[in-house]
């Protein structure tokens, strides 16, 4: 092979990569640098709520153990065997105001009627008897012929005589009439309408009056005794007990496994005591028909039996213009955090006017149609970068 040729082969590849190299180095002289950009500042990503401005109905939460509002010991006034027993008359028994509970034997009783009714008619004669006496006696008396002789003496009227046979006739008929009670009172009724707590009498059995035999409470109405802070008392309308006023509606909330039920009752009256050692006042809470005795009462619905623990919802006083937001927004010194306009965090000072389990009502330090920072986070400044995520609107 000649020098030519292999000289062509060798020098021109290589002439034409030096040109390729010179080529792009000189590309890359007249090339402009890129300028160099500041990243972009992303802020935190936060959820926000837009809250409002309106009127709201406080609610006072609260807890109480429910009551009869009437409950008595069933005490005989007069003394026998049980000769009759109502089969009502135990523990859980219903019964309507008017209805028998049990008879006493009334045998002794029928005769000491019958004894006083004798009596009776004996001082009725034993009065007319002394009453024509008197008129024989005043007879007498005028066909005496004596010059000046005035007026007849008591003693010779009978006068004494007639006032005791009033008397003694008198005595006779509240005899009677105790007798009739006692009567009477052999037979017991429900005094009103009312369910057996627990009883201790069995038919023939021998009472004696004064001792209790059952315990009675009242099933038209019970009550729940419900403490209060002293602060709470103002949202609320608590009337004075015989008082004809309204008090404050209230929910009573019961939960029984995974189901739960809710009776509407009323604030009746205060018990207008503070507890010592609590310093909390004490409302009564009535509710209407707890066992469901009523016609137009739901069957579904749970009793509220005495004894059962209870929450109560108190609806109190409405006030215009106030701002609800979630307990968990409050931050630290009873503070806010805002996302303003240009999306940067504002912590702010608020005033908080009642706090309610789930909700804070705010009336000062915060407006309607601002946006609640709920997202909780370290080391927050004011004036720090958001990405606020709208959330919904709150109640």
């Amino acid at each position: 092979m000649s020098k030519k040729p292999l000289l062509i082969k060798t020098v021109v590849p290589l002439l034409i990569l030096a040109v390729a190299v010179f080529g792009t180095l000189q590309l890359i002289r007249m090339q402009k640098a890129p300028r160099k950009q500041p990243p972009p500042q992303r802020g935190l990503l936060v959820d926000v709520l837009q809250v409002t401005s309106g009127a709201h109905r406080i609610r006072v939460h609260a807890t109480g153990t429910v009551q009869p509002d009437m409950e008595i010991s069933l005490v005989p006034e007069v003394s026998g065997k049980v000769t009759w027993l109502s089969p009502q008359l135990v523990p859980g028994g219903f019964l309507q105001k008017g209805e028998t509970l049990l008879n006493i034997d009334q045998r002794d009783y029928r005769l000491a009627v019958d004894q006083a009714k004798a009596e009776l008619a004996r001082a009725q004669v034993a009065l007319q008897t002394e009453q024509q006496q008197a008129r024989v006696a005043l007879e007498e008396w005028q066909r005496l012929e004596m010059p000046d002789k005035g007026e007849p003496n008591p003693l010779v009227l009978r006068e004494p005589q007639l006032q005791r046979e009033r008397a003694n006739l008198a005595a006779a008929r509240a005899s009677l009439e105790q007798a009739q009670l006692n009567l009477q009172r052999t037979v017991m009724y429900a005094p009103f309408n009312c369910r057996v707590r627990s009883e201790q009498v069995d038919p023939g059995q021998y009472l004696r009056a004064g001792t209790a035999v059952a315990t009675l409470a009242g099933t038209d109405r019970v009550e729940i005794v419900v403490p209060l802070p002293l602060d709470q008392l103002q949202w609320i309308k608590v009337p004075r007990a015989g008082n004809q006023a309204t008090g404050s509606p209230a929910d009573v909330l019961l939960l029984a496994g995974k189901t739960g039920y809710r009776w509407q009752g009323r604030i009746v009256r205060a018990l207008g005591e503070i507890d010592g050692n609590s310093h909390m006042a004490s409302v009564v809470v009535a509710v209407d028909d707890p066992y469901r005795l009523t016609a137009d009462a739901d069957p579904a619905q749970f009793d509220l039996a005495t004894g059962l623990f209870v929450t109560l919802v108190l609806h109190g006083k409405t006030v215009p213009e106030i701002v609800a937001i979630p307990r968990a927004a409050l931050r630290e010194n009873s503070s806010v955090w805002i996302a303003d306009a240009e999306d940067r965090l504002r912590i702010r000072p608020v005033h908080v006017l009642h706090r309610e389990r789930e909700l804070l009502l705010i009336d000062a330090g915060l407006a309607g149609g601002e946006r609640l920072v709920l997202t909780t986070l370290d080391g927050a400044v004011d004036g720090l970068p958001l990405r606020p995520v709208a959330q919904e609107q709150s109640p």
